[in-house]
């Protein structure tokens, strides 16, 4: 996998809502030039992995991963461990941003490796202060192996 000059970030959220708020959010903060979508932890690791749909797409890894944990078929908890447990993927930061608020996953998700834990406020406009502010840390101040 090659490092490219383009910030690449994944998102992996299965809410179509909160998707396009953090989309719109990186845009407006000019941190998502190269922002890939995906909808369910199964198409993250395809993605990330080439295989399935994406077996043809550039070799490539992403700056940052935003993750949700509550997704369908697999979820971010088995996506997290994928990532850190893999030579190609495990220093790519991850950003858990869901809704939980539970002690318990919290303390998986830093078990797994994960960089960040964000709780996604309810109000949308706090969610799109708090998803720019995350992209702005970990895209521009951040130093990163991948950076």
């Amino acid at each position: 996998m090659k490092i490219i000059d383009q910030v690449e970030i994944l998102l992996v959220d299965d809410s179509e809502t909160d998707a396009e708020l953090a989309i719109r959010s990186l845009k407006k903060h000019n941190l998502a030039n190269k922002l890939t979508w995906v909808k369910d932890g199964q198409e993250a690791l395809d993605y990330l992995f080439r295989q399935g749909d994406y077996t043809q797409r550039e070799d490539t890894i992403p700056r940052i991963i935003f993750l949700d944990l509550n997704m369908p078929r697999v979820n971010g908890f088995e996506v997290l461990k994928a990532i850190k447990a893999d030579e190609r993927t495990k220093r790519i930061p991850v950003v858990v941003m869901t809704s939980s608020r539970e002690d318990q996953d919290v303390l998986q998700t830093y078990d797994l490796g994960v960089n960040s834990y964000v709780v996604k406020p309810l109000d949308f406009n706090a969610l799109a202060d708090v998803v720019g502010h995350a992209g702005y840390y970990w895209l521009a101040v951040n130093r990163t192996p991948t950076s």
